[in-house]
């Protein structure tokens, strides 16, 4: 925790871009009937009948000190996707930067193991990882519950229209240089955990 809040507080450096990862399942769901319009005062009303698409998974990146952030929408979520995608944002978007330190959970997928397998990138990434049952302290996550209501939280049912609108909402919240007012800081969680620190006397 220490170390990902010490991350958030380093000034921005364009050589060492912080980036916040994470990803989503998203069910494809579609109607079985067409749902009947919105009317002057009724709500769009949908049948409760629907059928699954499958599944496909949201990636995204996140660059809170810019307020950018860089989504794709793959089949699966293996080890190769994942070397994929990270591949694609280094050479789309960092390709100068020395180093990207990236803040992301401790999934079994996300590891140097997993460029070794298909890409040598993993010593342009710095690799720091929220701990265990702590992924709330990754700043995408709020990027992520602003996705689910703003776009997801209706029926898609297929991935090219998942993709169209979520790269869509993307485009706007970069147009907008959206980011995360950041408040909980080392200072607030010695503070707030100071019983689970075995020696506070040592952190200052």
């Amino acid at each position: 925790m220490e170390d990902i809040l010490n991350l958030y507080q380093l000034p921005y450096d364009p050589q060492r871009p912080l980036v916040c990862f994470d990803e989503r399942p998203c069910q494809l769901i579609d109607d079985v009937l067409a749902p009947l319009p919105m009317k002057a005062g009724k709500s769009k009303r949908e049948d409760y009948h629907y059928k699954r698409n499958g599944v496909c998974t949201v990636f995204i990146a996140f660059e809170p000190l810019a307020g950018r952030r860089f989504i794709q929408v793959r089949q699966r979520r293996t080890k190769k996707d994942y070397a994929q995608f990270m591949r694609e944002l280094i050479e789309s978007h960092w390709p100068s930067a020395e180093k990207i330190v990236l803040v992301q959970d401790n999934l079994n997928t996300h590891s140097p193991g997993s460029f070794y397998e298909a890409f040598a990138l993993g010593q342009r990434l710095e690799m720091h990882y929220t701990p265990t049952k702590a992924s709330w302290l990754n700043m995408v996550e709020i990027e992520l519950s602003i996705l689910s209501k703003q776009c997801l939280d209706r029926r898609i049912g297929d991935m090219e229209t998942l993709e169209h609108e979520v790269l869509a909402w993307a485009e706007q919240r970069n147009d907008q240089n959206a980011t995360v007012q950041w408040q909980f800081t080392q200072v607030k969680a010695r503070d707030k955990l100071g019983e689970f620190y075995p020696n506070p006397a040592s952190l200052t």
